[in-house]
């Protein structure tokens, strides 16, 4: 970075704070990131503002760009961690289910029935988005589900987001919650 570079960045350097206070909810500690970690990522954000600034409002510019690096953070350590859940071998999976103590497998079949229940009294397009979180939630990835059913995996991702959105409100699914 050059002096002048270097100088927007320092001078800017409390526009990562703000940007976290203002846009995490809880800045101290997000998934397993801390809030340094939320910080140096900020940091980051704001060496790419000041390198790729074309003039204008600096600080305007700067903000998106700390918030996107920070989004980009989070959404990526989400992502990695469910493919970290997952569980790869099949015996571990029968294992699991020979496991499982009562209480979970009645909780399994309680949210399955809340979740058709739900999809019955739905209307024919959150119906849908509820089928897409099923298929979502068995194994597929959003490039299959979109490749069967002839839309693109961002918008199989909002489908997903519907449905779930939709299942939060539903009231058989906050007592399965509860539960």
């Amino acid at each position: 970075m050059t002096e002048a570079q270097q100088k927007k960045v320092t001078d800017n350097m409390g526009l990562v704070n703000k940007v976290i206070r203002e846009k995490v909810h809880s800045p101290y500690n997000v998934g397993m990131f801390t809030y340094d970690d939320l910080y140096q990522i900020g940091c980051v954000g704001l060496c790419k503002a000041a390198t790729t600034d074309k003039g204008g409002t600096f600080s305007t510019y700067a903000y998106r760009l700390i918030w996107n690096e920070i989004c980009d953070a989070l959404i990526y350590a989400t992502r990695r961690q469910s493919h970290e859940i997952l569980i790869e071998d099949e015996e571990q999976l029968a294992d699991y289910h020979t496991d499982m103590n009562y209480e979970e497998k009645h909780k399994r079949e309680f949210t399955r029935a809340a979740v058709e229940k739900a999809k019955d009294s739905a209307t024919p397009f959150i119906a849908r988005c509820i089928d897409v979180l099923l298929r979502h939630t068995a194994g597929e990835t959003c490039k299959e589900i979109g490749a069967t059913m002839g839309i693109s995996d961002k918008q199989v991702a909002a489908y997903i987001s519907k449905a779930r959105k939709y299942l939060k409100s539903y009231p058989d699914m906050q007592i399965a919650a509860a539960m």
